[in-house]
C-alpha cells in the first residue's frame, strides 16, 4: 500500500495543470504494477533497455517518457513506442529522433533540454541557443517540441533553486505557443518549488517509491 499512498498524497496537493511523472527507474514490474493500479499511467526510465524491456511487459495503455541523457544509437529502440523524450541537448539528436520517427510513421513529442544548474555535469542547451533551434525544427515533420525541461543545482539553497526555476519560467514564457504548453521542472526533492515557479510536469521517484536500490 505505501506506493499506492504516496501517489495519492502527492496527487491530492498537485494543482490540475500539473502533470506527474512516476520516475520507475531501477523499479520492479511488482512496484509499476502498484502504482498503475493506483490509476498513475504516466511512467518515466533514464536508461534504454529498461525502458525497451518495462514496456514490453507491463500494461501497453502506459505512457513511457525518456528522461535520462539519450545517446542517438539508442533512439531507434524506443521510437515505436516512446511518448515523450524529455532531454533532448543537441541538434544531431533532434534529426535522429526525427528520422526514427519517420521510420516508424510517428510524430514524436520531445522537450528542449536547457541548462540552469551550476553544475557542469549536466546536459543541456544554453538559454541564449533555445529560440535558434526551435528555428532549426521547423524542417522537421516527425517531431513535435511541445515545450523545455530543466534540472536545478542538487543543493540545499532553495533560494537558488527558485532562481534557477525562474529562469526556465521566463524564458518558457517568452517562447510558448499553442505547441509549446510544457515546462518540465522539479523531482522529489524540489518539486513544490517548481510548481511555485511554473512547472507543469514534475518527475517524481523516490518520493513515490521509496529511495533507489
Amino acid at each position: 500500500m505505501f506506493i499506492a499512498d504516496q501517489l495519492v498524497n502527492i496527487k491530492n496537493k498537485l494543482p490540475k495543470t500539473v502533470t506527474l511523472v512516476a520516475v520507475s527507474k531501477t523499479k520492479s514490474n511488482a512496484d509499476i504494477q502498484a502504482a498503475y493500479a493506483a490509476k498513475q499511467r504516466v511512467f518515466g526510465e533514464n536508461k534504454v533497455q529498461e525502458l525497451v524491456k518495462k514496456q514490453a511487459e507491463l500494461p501497453k495503455d502506459i505512457q513511457w517518457h525518456m528522461i535520462g541523457h539519450l545517446q542517438r544509437n539508442k533512439v531507434k529502440l524506443i521510437a515505436p513506442f516512446v511518448a515523450l523524450i524529455h532531454a533532448v541537448d543537441s541538434r544531431k539528436l533532434l534529426e535522429e529522433i526525427d528520422k526514427r520517427a519517420a521510420q516508424n510513421n510517428r510524430n514524436i513529442d520531445c522537450l528542449l533540454q536547457v541548462h540552469i544548474a551550476k553544475e557542469e555535469t549536466k546536459f543541456g542547451f544554453e538559454i541564449h541557443e533555445i529560440k535558434e533551434v526551435l528555428l532549426a525544427t521547423v524542417s522537421f515533420k516527425n517531431i513535435n517540441i511541445i515545450g523545455l525541461m530543466g534540472m536545478a543545482t542538487f543543493t540545499d539553497n532553495n533560494n537558488q533553486i527558485k532562481e534557477e526555476f525562474k529562469r526556465l519560467k521566463t524564458l518558457f514564457d517568452n517562447i510558448k505557443n499553442d505547441k509549446i504548453t510544457t515546462l518540465s521542472m522539479g523531482m522529489s526533492s524540489d518539486y513544490p518549488l517548481a510548481i511555485e515557479q511554473g512547472s507543469t510536469m514534475i518527475r517524481v521517484g523516490s518520493a513515490i517509491f521509496g529511495h533507489r536500490n
